[in-house]
């Protein structure tokens, strides 16, 4: 059952993240692909830009959702078919929650469903840290408000809290004596690596001063006024 429950911490968080709430939500309320609207990602900030409030809060609600479930349901899955309690800081199992963080991401970034062509994974990656350890999703949101409030990027925010991320599972898995401290260290700079490869358009933006700010909206609302 085991191997069973390996393969499901792969494949369940791929599969329930890969249905991409930005594009469903745009295409009943427009008839139109996400993708080809504003920046072209199918995440909450497009969505936001170029669908408005309404359409947002729906991917807000269902990115959130399919993030903690993929989580929950592999903790379950090991807790009653293994007795494998991926929670327990002492057991030495907690590095399976984020390697099922990692197959969420991609799940989210290259959706089977969508041809390989998704989001880039910051809203579903804060909803699986909060599942996997609230604490350590916490802190790096923390610094992600701060950056955004301070320089109006989301992009910047996302990116520097990205970057932060592994570290503050590093020291929250140290404190409290996780015998994975590293191998989680090492997963969730994976996820971090990710969401930061993810945002290399934004960072080229960013360094040339033509990336929009939080409030901004996309040139195709602009057009429809």
């Amino acid at each position: 059952m085991f191997i069973v429950c390996m393969i499901a911490a792969i494949l369940v968080p791929y599969l329930l993240c890969g249905i991409n709430t930005a594009i469903i939500v745009t295409k009943i309320k427009s008839g139109k692909d996400i993708r080809d609207l504003g920046s072209g990602n199918a995440g909450l900030t497009n969505t936001l830009r170029t669908q408005g409030k309404a359409a947002a809060a729906f991917v807000l609600i269902g990115d959130i959702l399919k993030g903690v479930l993929s989580i929950i349901i592999i903790h379950l899955l090991f807790r009653y078919l293994t007795g494998i309690d991926t929670y327990s800081h002492s057991d030495g199992w907690t590095w399976i929650n984020y390697l099922s963080g990692i197959f969420a991401v991609i799940g989210h970034v290259f959706p089977v469903y969508y041809g390989f062509k998704g989001g880039k994974g910051i809203l579903v990656t804060f909803a699986s840290m909060l599942a996997i350890n609230w604490i350590a999703g916490v802190a790096p949101f923390i610094v992600f408000v701060i950056v955004v409030a301070v320089s109006r990027y989301v992009s910047l925010g996302s990116i520097i809290a990205a970057a932060f991320y592994p570290f503050a599972v590093l020291v929250l898995s140290l404190i409290q004596n996780d015998p994975c401290a590293w191998i989680n260290f090492g997963l969730s700079a994976m996820i971090g690596a990710m969401l930061i490869f993810m945002h290399r358009e934004n960072i080229k933006r960013l360094m040339t001063h033509t990336e929009k700010k939080l409030g901004q909206k996309s040139e195709e609302n602009e057009a429809a006024k």
